[in-house]
C-alpha cells in the first residue's frame, strides 16, 4: 500500500547505474527516508527492453518502456536520469521539470552540450537540477564548487576525470607498454568499451572540463568551447622521456580563469601533457579519478576517488536525491545556475602553456643554436635542452618556458621546415609546475 507522505521516483535508465540506484533505494529505503525526511518509494523504472538482463531484479509491475508515460505521471516527485546522451534524455528531463518533478542527472553530455536551457527550465518550474554524477563520479566535486566555494574566487581547476585513460597511460608508465597494448588490457579489465573513443579521444572529459569551468567561473561553458586531444598518439617513447625529466604523462583537464587586457577571461582544455612526480595528480593511479583546485582565500584543495562504476556514480545519484526531495520538502529549491559572470572563453591559441618538444636532427656544429633561434624568433624562451644520441640517431629534447600555444605551434611548425631537422618527433604540452 502506498505511503501517502512518500515522495515517488521515476528512475530513468537501468543499466549499470541506474540498476544501483534501484538497488540503493529498495536496500536502504529507511535510513534514505530519515535522512530525507520522507519516504522515498519507486514509482517506476523506463527501460529499453522488459525482458534485457539486469544486475538486479525490479518487479515487473514497476517497468515500463513508456518513459514519457512515466516522467509526466501526476504522482511522480522526482525524476533520476541515467539513460545518457542527448535524447531522449533533454526532452525527458524538460517534461518532467514542466511536470512539477525535480531532476538528478548523470549525463555530462547533455549538460556540457545544453544545460542553459536545462536551468531554464528548472528556473522557470521552480524546481531542483542537480548533477553531482556528471563528473568524476563517487567524488564530491560539483557540490563544493557550486555551494562551498561560492564565497570565495576560483582561479584553476585541473584534474583527471576520465579512469579509462588514465589506466591506460598509468599502466605505459609502470610497464613501459605502448599505447595499442595498454588499451586492450583496459578492455580485458572492463575499464575500457569496446568502441573507447569517447574516452581515448578525450570527449568524456571535455563535457566534464566544460561543466567544471562553467561552475567554477560562473560562465555559460559548453563542450564546443573546451580544446580537445586524446591520447591516441601518446607513445611509449613520450612516456619515457617525461620519466627522464622525473614526470608522468596524463590527460587532464585544465579550466583556468586568467587576466588579460581586455578583462577577466576564461581557458578550458582537455589534452595529454607531462606533469612533475612531485604533483599531487601525479600519484593518481590506474582508473582511479582527482580533482585539484586552487582558489584566491581557500588556496589549494583536491578531490580524489573512483570518478566511475556502477555503485559509486550511484552513491553520488542518491546523495543528489536525498538533497532535493528535503528541499521538495521544505519547499525550497537548491543552487541554480550561476552564470553571472559571462566571460569570454579564450581559444587554444591564446592559452599559456609550456611544450616539451623532440627533434630528430643532423648531428653538425650549429644546430643548437640555429634550434634556439627558431624559438627565439617566435618569442618562445628556453628553459632546458639536452641532446641524446650521435649521428644518424641524433635528438634534441627542448623543454620551454611559458607561453601562447599560438607561439608554441608556431615554433614547431617553422622547425618541421628546417633542413637540419629531419622529424619533429614528440610534442607534448607541460603542466604543473611554476616558472
Amino acid at each position: 500500500m502506498r505511503d501517502k507522505d512518500a515522495l515517488r521516483v521515476a528512475v530513468l535508465g537501468c543499466g549499470s547505474v541506474g540498476s544501483q540506484v534501484v538497488r540503493l533505494l529498495t536496500e536502504q529505503a529507511d535510513d534514505l527516508g530519515m535522512r530525507a525526511g520522507a519516504r522515498l518509494e519507486l514509482a517506476g523504472v523506463a527501460v529499453r527492453r522488459l525482458d534485457a538482463p539486469r544486475e538486479v531484479d525490479v518487479p515487473a509491475e514497476l517497468l515500463t518502456t513508456d518513459a514519457m508515460g512515466l516522467v509526466t505521471r501526476d504522482d511522480v516527485d522526482l525524476v533520476v536520469e541515467v539513460i545518457g546522451g542527448i535524447e531522449p534524455a533533454r526532452s525527458l528531463i524538460l517534461a518532467a521539470l514542466e511536470n512539477g518533478a525535480s531532476v538528478v542527472t548523470a549525463n555530462k553530455a547533455l549538460l556540457a552540450e545544453d544545460g542553459a536551457s536545462l536551468f531554464e527550465a528548472a528556473d522557470k518550474a521552480g524546481r531542483d537540477l542537480y548533477y553531482e554524477a556528471a563528473v568524476a563520479g563517487a567524488i564530491p566535486i560539483i557540490r563544493p564548487l557550486r555551494e562551498s566555494l561560492a564565497g570565495d574566487t576560483v582561479t584553476r581547476v585541473l584534474g583527471i576525470v576520465n579512469g579509462t585513460t588514465n589506466f591506460i597511460l598509468d599502466k605505459m608508465d609502470s610497464s613501459g607498454a605502448g599505447f595499442a597494448e595498454s588499451l586492450s588490457e583496459a578492455q580485458e579489465l572492463g575499464y575500457a568499451e569496446a568502441d573507447p573513443t569517447a574516452d581515448v579521444e578525450g570527449f568524456d572529459a571535455a563535457a566534464k572540463a566544460a561543466i567544471l569551468a562553467s561552475l567554477a567561473f560562473h560562465t555559460r561553458v559548453t563542450a564546443a568551447d573546451v580544446h580537445r586531444e586524446g591520447i591516441s598518439d601518446v607513445t611509449a617513447a613520450d612516456v619515457r622521456s617525461a620519466a627522464d625529466m622525473g614526470a608522468v604523462v596524463k590527460l587532464l583537464a585544465i579550466c583556468e580563469l586568467r587576466e588579460t587586457d581586455e578583462g577577466p577571461a576564461v581557458s578550458a582544455r582537455v589534452h595529454p601533457a607531462m606533469i612533475p612526480r612531485s604533483h599531487p595528480l601525479a600519484s593518481v593511479r590506474e582508473a582511479y579519478n582527482a580533482v585539484f583546485v586552487e582558489s584566491e582565500a581557500a588556496g589549494r584543495l583536491m578531490f580524489y576517488g573512483p570518478g566511475a562504476g556502477g555503485a559509486p556514480t550511484a552513491s553520488a545519484v542518491l546523495g543528489d536525491l536525498v538533497t532535493v526531495a528535503r528541499n521538495l520538502r521544505a519547499g525550497t529549491r537548491g543552487a541554480g545556475e550561476s552564470a553571472y559572470a559571462a566571460h569570454p572563453v579564450l581559444p587554444m591559441g591564446e592559452t599559456l602553456t609550456r611544450y616539451h618538444v623532440a627533434i630528430d636532427v643532423q648531428d653538425r656544429a650549429g644546430v643548437l643554436a640555429l634550434v634556439a633561434t627558431t624559438f627565439a624568433e617566435h618569442g618562445v624562451s628556453i628553459q632546458t635542452v639536452r641532446q641524446e644520441g650521435r649521428g644518424a640517431d641524433a635528438q634534441l629534447v627542448v623543454v620551454s618556458h611559458r607561453a601562447t600555444d599560438a607561439q608554441l605551434a608556431a615554433t614547431v611548425a617553422h622547425l618541421e621546415e628546417m633542413d637540419i631537422v629531419r622529424e619533429v618527433t614528440s610534442v607534448m604540452r607541460v603542466e604543473g609546475e611554476s616558472e
